[in-house]
């Protein structure tokens, strides 16, 4: 029988540095710009003779050279914001010149499952609902811990949780409105209570001998596999591994979390590949900018341009787009130059991997990239 595809989307929130993640190692001015955090040849994981990898992410070679990894380099979008909330919300709604009230995936489980039939079409291990799953009508299933399912499923004082929701529903009712607010968390409440005895059977149905790191990002993506292998028919998958925002102790802080999520992901391949599931899955990691090209000291700012990653078994792996130029002519108000519009990833995500038209969510037609091998 042939298997659905699944997307798995891996949110790197806080800023993830591009200029110390993919290192132009061999370019002088990246010395010049980075005095006080650059990493040293001696630290660095080569990938050819222009450019390296954070010294963390020694697993994420090991995905490249087993040519299941694609590295896009500098995405970005027109006329770059370096707020966290508003760059990621132009990221999850895919609206670069207004505030939108639909996630781009919560548009594509819409056309998945239509009637909204299945209420773990879309699961959630990230503590935070995101709005790319948000869309009227469209159930999403929130797992904070495995064991405790819904939504806000960390708190459990019922009080605490109620202000949680109202405090939700203030936050976003400006932008989206109090209707569509009120109505989303009111479907929302009802999936979970549906959704919560889908999703308890997960564990119980788990056997594994692969061994996942005890971090946060490891235990989303064990969470992950449970269901994924449970077969409820989860088609998207969403987590977070945050504290990128390195405006301090970046050298440390940007290696551990790298450090972190690769052998995690290093883990959860291992048990796809156990059990046989691998073909149909691939992992989504982005996140909202990149940092400023010049150090701050100890860390650097917020800043624009980033790069983005694709991984699989069906993934055509290697480099996509130009590293974007270090000349300081090519910045932007200092700022390495996007060269590849993130809309034109989301196309291929959509149509070439969930069969899901993207004009519409995507607002037209852009670039793409043709990254999968089927």
């Amino acid at each position: 029988m042939k298997k659905e595809k699944v997307l798995v989307t891996i949110q790197l929130s806080g800023g993830n540095d591009y200029l110390n993640c993919i290192v132009p190692w061999e370019n002088p001015l990246y010395r010049d710009f980075r005095k006080h955090i650059k990493i040293t040849d001696e630290e660095i994981i080569p990938l050819d003779n222009k450019l390296g990898l954070n010294p963390g992410m020694n697993a994420i070679k090991d995905f490249y050279n087993e040519g299941n990894l694609a590295i896009i380099h500098g995405i970005g979008y027109p006329e770059p914001n370096r707020s966290h909330f508003r760059s990621m919300d132009i990221w999850h709604t895919a609206e670069p010149t207004k505030v939108g009230s639909k996630g781009w995936l919560g548009q594509a489980i819409k056309e998945i499952d239509p009637n909204a039939e299945n209420v773990v079409t879309a699961v959630n291990f990230s503590e935070a609902l995101p709005r790319a799953l948000v869309n009227q009508g469209v159930p999403v299933a929130s797992v904070g811990d495995i064991d405790n399912y819904g939504l806000f499923t960390s708190i459990e004082d019922e009080s605490k949780k109620n202000e949680a929701l109202n405090t939700f529903r203030r936050f976003y009712t400006p932008s989206m409105g109090s209707d569509y607010v009120m109505d989303y968390l009111g479907k929302t409440g009802l999936d979970a209570v549906k959704g919560a005895e889908i999703i308890s059977k997960a564990p119980g149905l788990y056997n594994s001998n692969v061994e996942y790191p005890n971090t946060s990002i490891g235990k989303q993506l064990k969470g992950i596999a449970q269901v994924h292998f449970a077969n409820f028919g989860t088609r998207i998958f969403y987590a977070n591994h945050g504290g990128f925002d390195t405006h301090t102790n970046e050298m440390v802080l940007q290696q551990t979390l790298w450090q972190q999520l690769s052998d995690a992901l290093s883990a959860f391949f291992e048990d796809l590949k156990e059990h046989d599931t691998g073909e149909e899955i691939i992992v989504f990691m982005f996140s909202e900018f990149g940092r400023r090209v010049i150090d701050n000291g100890t860390g650097t700012d917020h800043g624009s341009g980033g790069v983005s990653f694709l991984l699989g078994n069906n993934v055509k792996g290697g480099q996509y787009n130009d590293y974007p130029s270090l000349d300081p002519d090519k910045h932007v108000e200092g700022d390495l130059k996007f060269n590849f519009d993130f809309r034109g990833l989301y196309s291929d995500i959509l149509e070439d991997w969930l069969s899901v038209e993207a004009k519409d969510i995507v607002g037209g037609n852009f670039e793409k990239l043709s990254p999968f091998l089927k």
